[in-house]
């Protein structure tokens, strides 16, 4: 890509793909991930950019063919939607300027953007359906991706105590984690005291962690917990995050997820990808109707 781009970048059937719509693409691109393109990488994303753009006028074309149909109540509960993302209405003018955006140029766009997704979606709705036979093979044909990991489920009461924090606020903490292992020591329920004192999300579910893998969690945690038995109570440990009593409540065998639990998720998978597959064949067909010329 030259380091000047003229005004007009390509042609689709005679309409011009403007240097000022892909200022705006990239402009997006880059707040989105809050940095710069990288300057060694500044071709293949232009690059894939402009291609964007010209797939996007060739779909417009096409609606435009099929007098696909959008009406402004629509498109008035579409920029709703939009501005409800933002806690004001200054603000949501404000992301506008700084994509470069009118309020005029945003309803232009959603109009055809909403006119695209309805002629693909009717495109895609003929699209068939896997078969059982289609979901089996691909579970027999594909054993890694359902085994599961030999797994253990654990609860634990959290009393932060920052790594940097001083004495005085470690000391209060460890005193108030040692008189909670009292009490379970004492014959107190767990759950009920992760509810009273942890400081920590899984409080309200009384500690429970679910299922974890090895190594998920930072090591001391995961080196103690994994040394209990179900039903075993650890002493204190100490992380980064501070102070934890951790109880083992289950242990899960590496396994195989079996199919009947799995077929659903299969068969969504599938049908996405064979939407997927349909919509780039559309795509390409629509492509090689069209007269596109590239000028950079």
């Amino acid at each position: 890509m030259p380091a000047a781009l003229p005004d007009v970048l390509a042609r689709v059937n005679g309409e011009s793909v403007k240097k000022a719509d892909l200022d705006r693409l990239i402009k997006n691109m880059e707040l989105s991930a809050n940095q710069p393109i990288p300057a060694e990488r500044r071709d293949e994303i232009l690059r894939k950019a402009l291609d964007q753009l010209v797939v996007y006028t060739v779909l417009s074309q096409e609606t435009r063919a099929r007098k696909v149909t959008v009406t402004d109540a629509e498109i008035d509960g579409n920029l709703k939607q939009m501005q409800a993302q933002f806690p004001s209405e200054v603000e949501f003018k404000k992301a506008l300027t700084a994509r470069g955006m009118t309020l005029e140029k945003l309803r232009a766009d959603a109009r055809i953007d909403m006119s695209i997704n309805k002629m693909m979606e009717a495109e895609l709705a003929t699209a068939p359906v896997p078969t059982d036979a289609q979901v089996r093979e691909f579970y027999d044909k594909n054993p890694d991706k359902f085994k599961q990991d030999e797994a253990i489920r654990a609860s634990h009461i959290l009393i932060p105590a920052d790594e940097k924090a001083d004495d005085a606020t470690k000391k209060k903490a460890r005193a108030e984690i040692d008189d909670i292992l009292k009490q379970l020591n004492g014959g107190a329920d767990f759950a009920e005291l992760a509810k009273k004192y942890s400081k920590d999300g899984s409080a309200a579910q009384g500690g429970d962690l679910n299922f974890f893998p090895k190594g998920q969690m930072v090591p001391a945690f995961d080196q103690a917990a994994w040394a209990l038995k179900p039903g075993e109570i650890s002493g204190v440990v100490t992380t980064p995050f501070g102070y934890h009593i951790i109880k083992l409540t289950e242990r899960r065998p590496a396994s195989t997820v079996p199919f009947e639990q799995v077929s659903p998720r299969i068969k969504e998978y599938l049908t996405e990808q064979q939407k997927q597959g349909r919509a780039q064949a559309f795509i390409e067909v629509l492509k090689q109707k069209a007269k596109i010329e590239v000028l950079v």
